[in-house]
């Protein structure tokens, strides 16, 4: 007698006689095409957005604030801005923004925001992503050194503190250099010392600290750069000479 397994294809194929076992590679073409679709959908809400800034069609671009896709939300924060409509409080809205990109964006455009007071920028200092943190604290450095917050006085103190704890302790690099450079465009003499401690870091920002100190002046600040001048990394040499002139 024949085996039947040896003439009936299905027999031998568990996918044929169980509906419950899926084609693999259907299941991931599936998943492609379904990503792929998404992607397609995300670029044409962006698209809307964007064009609605520049068409000043507010009403549209606000529709997207709260849309699922952070690159959408993103869109619609630069296109409300491109239209002079965006208001603090969506500003604001999107600082706390559980997606960093955009808390990123909102940063981007807090920063010459008048109306934005620094200290809802330099909560972002203690940020749980590096890229928020380093954005936050250049976000800082413009608005204290621009003067652009009314209630900048009364909190410059304080931005400058943190600023300089963020320099000399964070454990991102691109996190302290980007406080030292906040730093340098402050200018505050509270945050020297952070400065100076930077010309011992990488050479990255060991060169950023250098620049850093060109608005400040007396023999401590001469003195490092001299020693800088000396630095086994060319750029931190080369910066240190143009400061002093050498």
């Amino acid at each position: 007698m024949a085996d039947p397994q040896a003439t009936d294809p299905q027999a031998t194929d568990p996918q044929a006689t169980d509906p419950q076992v899926a084609d693999p590679q259907a299941t991931d073409s599936q998943a492609t095409e379904a990503s792929a679709a998404d992607l397609d959908a995300v670029g044409a809400r962006r698209r809307e957005a964007a064009l609605a800034g520049h068409s000043g069609d507010t009403d549209t671009a606000r529709a997207y604030l709260h849309d699922s896709a952070s690159a959408v939300r993103c869109s619609a924060l630069r296109a409300l801005h491109q239209a002079g409509d965006l208001t603090v409080r969506e500003l604001h809205d999107a600082l706390a923004d559980p997606e960093a990109a955009v808390r990123l964006t909102g940063l981007e455009l807090a920063a010459s925001r008048d109306d934005i007071a620094v200290s809802a920028v330099a909560t972002l200092l203690e940020d749980n992503n590096h890229a928020v943190v380093e954005a936050a604290a250049w976000a800082c450095g413009e608005k204290v050194s621009a003067n652009h917050s009314p209630h900048c006085d009364n909190v410059a103190a304080e931005v400058v503190q943190r600023l300089a704890r963020l320099a000399e302790h964070h454990d991102d690099l691109l996190c302290r250099e980007s406080a030292i450079a906040a730093l340098g465009a402050i200018s505050d003499p509270a945050g020297l010392p952070a400065i100076l401690a930077g010309l011992k870091d990488k050479p990255e920002v060991r060169r950023r600290a250098v620049i850093a100190l060109a608005p400040f002046e007396g023999t401590e600040v001469e003195a490092a750069l001299l020693q800088a001048t000396n630095d086994r990394d060319r750029q931190v040499r080369t910066a240190a000479a143009e400061l002093l002139n050498l």
